[in-house]
């Protein structure tokens, strides 16, 4: 089993790494632990880790698109935890937790992967409000449920091998819809508002010329 929280960051000036046993050698550092790791385990089926990565291995195309397609092949990527932010020392990173058990083979071993959002709609986080283990306790009734269909929980939900490979096997996926924001659909009709706005800059104007009148006739602007 491995567990690691990996240095954040690029080498210095892009440079790849120096070792030569890498099949996809990146200047991303996180790419190349996630490498590290998975290579490191046991083909026995059983052998797992959980790494704590930041979004852009996720997402990150070329290399990064070439390494989540060599490691859903080689483990099953069975769940991905998207954490909150302000809880690491850098201001905005965006870090998530990959949960993977090494298959026997070296082939088509991620069926399915399961997302679970713990930051959308979640308070923020930092030295004054702390995360703490309870804050846990909905992902770990989800993680360890014995039929993950059955949990009724909108933060968890799968995403198909063959989804994520027709997405470019990206797997930014799996956020809810942010309470903070407008809906688009529940926006108003741009014709309509424009119309409407018109109308009572319409009225407005027509008020004031009436009260212009009533002052000129009450000779108050001469």
């Amino acid at each position: 089993m491995v567990l690691t929280n990996p240095p954040f960051g690029t080498k210095k000036g892009g440079e790849r790494p120096t070792r030569d046993d890498f099949t996809f050698p990146s200047s991303n550092k996180q790419l190349n632990f996630l490498q590290h790791v998975y290579r490191s385990l046991k083909t026995t089926g059983k052998a797992r880790a959980a790494i704590v990565i930041p979004d852009n291995v996720l997402f990150q195309d070329g290399d990064g698109q070439k390494i989540r397609a060599d490691l859903m092949d080689k483990c099953d990527v069975h769940t991905i935890l998207r954490l909150p932010t302000g809880i690491f020392y850098a201001g905005g990173v965006k870090t998530n937790v990959i949960f993977i058990t090494r298959g026997k083979t070296e082939k088509g071993n991620t069926k399915q992967v399961w997302l679970y959002d713990l930051r959308t709609n979640m308070p923020s986080f930092g030295k004054t409000n702390p995360l703490r283990e309870e804050h846990f306790n909905d992902f770990k009734k989800a993680f360890t449920a014995k039929d993950r269909k059955k949990v009724k929980d909108e933060r968890f939900q799968p995403f198909s091998r063959v989804a994520i490979e027709k997405n470019g096997d990206s797997l930014d996926l799996g956020l809810i819809a942010d309470d903070s924001l407008t809906a688009y659909e529940d926006l108003p009709d741009p014709i309509e508002s424009a119309e409407v706005a018109i109308a009572k800059l319409q009225q407005a104007a027509d008020l004031l010329q009436k009260v212009v009148k009533e002052l000129h006739v009450a000779g108050i602007g001469k």
